[in-house]
């Protein structure tokens, strides 16, 4: 099965904005992680542990998002998303097709093929 077919739509803000924001917004969209998105670059992905870690220390999802964003293509299989997710413990790959992000592919998704996935993966 590939990621595009589980994937879903991934939500994004084309500013820097404040945490409190952040927060609302991912709240009111009932969504875990918002991408920064700026001249059609991902800068950087912001989550709910963003921004429970960083809540009063940092004012801007700027300050407190991760920068370095690993990526996904939608043709690539589920394994290959669980084995980025695993290996660089996240939860949350954008799917970006030729330079253009497309979605996002989260743990829960992949979670929800799990009979899909290679056993070895699941197993640690």
């Amino acid at each position: 099965m590939r990621v595009k077919e589980v994937m879903n739509k991934a939500f994004v803000v084309d500013k820097d904005i404040g945490l409190r924001e952040a927060a609302r917004l991912m709240s009111s969209k009932k969504i875990g992680c918002l991408l920064y998105i700026e001249k059609n670059k991902i800068k950087g992905i912001i989550t709910e542990s963003d921004l429970v870690r960083e809540f009063g220390r940092k004012s801007n999802i700027s300050q407190a998002m991760s920068k370095n964003v690993i990526s996904i293509a939608p043709n690539d299989d589920l394994d290959s998303a669980l084995e980025i997710m695993k290996d660089n413990k996240i939860k949350r790959l954008p799917v970006i097709e030729k330079g253009s992000l497309v979605g996002m592919v989260t743990m829960t998704d992949l979670m929800a093929y799990a009979d899909e996935i290679e056993a070895e993966f699941l197993i640690d």
